[in-house]
């Protein structure tokens, strides 16, 4: 083991670095880079039969865990999910909304990291490894931001661009943050602060709200780019009007509303250590 020089009382003394796990305990990424945490993407869906080929072709082989959320589909949805991973994940969503879903889906993760993904081909999967590099770095949630250099979007509406500027100016001046984008739902983040984020809205405020108690819990907030495409088949639920006005209730209700405090993180929890290699 290395030493880990650190400074006491003026003079620089040496700690001993913890050790690193053995090499099996790594998932190779690519021919440079493997990590060690395990991860799960939660893709939440209704009637998306024609859109999960399109979904599950991005989602990298090295992903541990895929956990479908139906909400109680009429069409192939489940089938085609099982024909394209045989391993995944079903979980049959008993309420409503995107937020009833993801929930869901949390709870059903093993995975050290979880990640949110679009069952309409909005979200790439490709882009996982850089929410999963930004984690295993230092970060505690990873939001996408569309905004940020080297993200876009092909499906934002001039009044839906408008809406998030707007409100997302509000979240930074009440919450002294410094996000860029905040109604998107490509995030990820680590398992272990699912208790501060604590879910409890159905619908598209989902992100909102889960951005927010980020903030408010003092986690390490970190924005990477993100590019959204367009919605491939079907069309999508996403009123703008009406979601917005949810989004705004629920920035305002959260202000009011005392934080959950970040618990100190667990001496011997071996994801927020192994890191890459």
């Amino acid at each position: 083991m290395s030493p880990e020089i650190a400074k006491h009382n003026g003079k620089q003394q040496a700690s001993p670095l913890r050790s690193m796990p053995p090499p099996s305990s790594f998932t190779p990424v690519t021919p440079h880079l493997a990590i060690s945490p395990t991860v799960s993407v939660v893709v939440p869906a209704m009637n998306e039969a024609e859109n999960l080929p399109h979904v599950f072709a991005t989602i990298p082989q090295w992903v541990d865990e895929i956990v479908l959320v139906d909400g109680n589909s009429v069409d192939d949805t489940v089938a085609v999910a099982r024909r394209l991973r045989p391993n995944v994940k079903i979980v049959t969503q008993s309420g409503k909304g995107k937020g009833d879903a993801l929930s869901a889906g949390f709870a059903a993760c093993t995975s050290d990291i979880i990640v949110m993904l679009d069952a309409d081909g909005s979200t790439d999967g490709r882009e996982i490894i850089s929410f999963v590099g930004a984690l295993v770095t230092g970060a505690d949630f990873v939001k996408g931001s569309r905004y940020a250099a080297g993200g876009g979007s092909d499906d934002l509406t001039l009044n839906r661009r408008l809406g998030n500027k707007v409100l997302t100016g509000i979240v930074n001046v009440l919450y002294s943050t410094k996000y860029t984008d905040l109604c998107y739902g490509y995030n990820a983040f680590w398992a272990r602060h699912l208790d501060v984020l604590d879910l409890d809205c159905d619908g598209f405020e989902v992100e909102t709200l889960m951005n927010v108690r980020a903030a408010k819990a003092g986690l390490k907030v970190h924005e990477v780019p993100s590019h959204e495409r367009t919605r491939i088949h079907g069309e999508s639920n996403l009123h703008a009007v009406r979601d917005g006005i949810r989004v705004l209730k629920t920035i305002l209700r959260e202000w009011r509303r005392q934080p959950t405090l970040l618990q100190p993180e667990p001496a011997a929890t071996p994801a927020a250590d192994r890191g890459v290699a």
